[in-house]
């Protein structure tokens, strides 16, 4: 093997991996109903279910309501902002 070959393979191997990219930071949709969400999460010290996240936005406890909060709680597991550690139970992940 070449000497100059010899040093750049002898280079290469000591240069660190490379570490992975950085993802994105995950964009939260812009309708102020997930402002709401978030606020309430940011305040939770426990994982919330939707009714409560409806409790706590001040929302009436009916069906729709739940059903919609909770389309949108699964839209931000969807984005990563939040996880779904059960089953209909929603909280930030935590580093």
């Amino acid at each position: 093997m070449p000497r100059r070959i010899r040093i750049t393979r002898k280079t290469l191997l000591a240069l660190p991996d490379p570490s992975p990219p950085t993802p994105p930071a995950a964009k939260l949709p812009d309708h102020p109903a997930y402002q709401q969400i978030m606020a309430v999460f940011a305040a939770a010290d426990a994982p919330l279910r939707a009714r409560a996240v409806c409790e706590a936005i001040n929302l009436e406890i009916a069906p729709s309501n739940v059903n919609n909060v909770r389309l949108k709680l699964k839209r931000l597991v969807e984005r990563g902002i939040l996880i779904e550690p059960e089953q209909g139970l929603f909280t930030q992940p935590r580093p």
